[in-house]
């Protein structure tokens, strides 16, 4: 991914030249100097502002299932409660 920084001037002269760098990575819009804006594609505002995740998607990991897991069993006691 590259990424490309072009004034707010060159934005309004060449926009083609800005959505074709936009497919490469964001594109940084500078005005007077300072990052101000990004221009990114829309497939890639969607993958990051995506829709909600359950948490089991959240958490999946690829070959997840290849682990081995086994947890020691613990034991959970109760104890004598003094309420004096």
């Amino acid at each position: 991914m590259s990424i490309t920084t072009l004034s707010s001037r060159e934005l309004n002269h060449d926009v083609s030249r800005a959505k074709k760098a936009a497919k490469a990575g964001p594109v940084i819009i500078t005005d007077r100097g300072r990052p101000s804006h990004v221009l990114m594609t829309y497939d890639d505002f969607k993958r990051l502002s995506g829709r909600p995740r359950s948490l089991v998607e959240a958490l999946a990991m690829p070959g997840l299932s290849e682990i081995e897991f086994e947890p020691r069993r613990v034991e959970i006691g109760s104890r004598e409660v003094n309420l004096s």
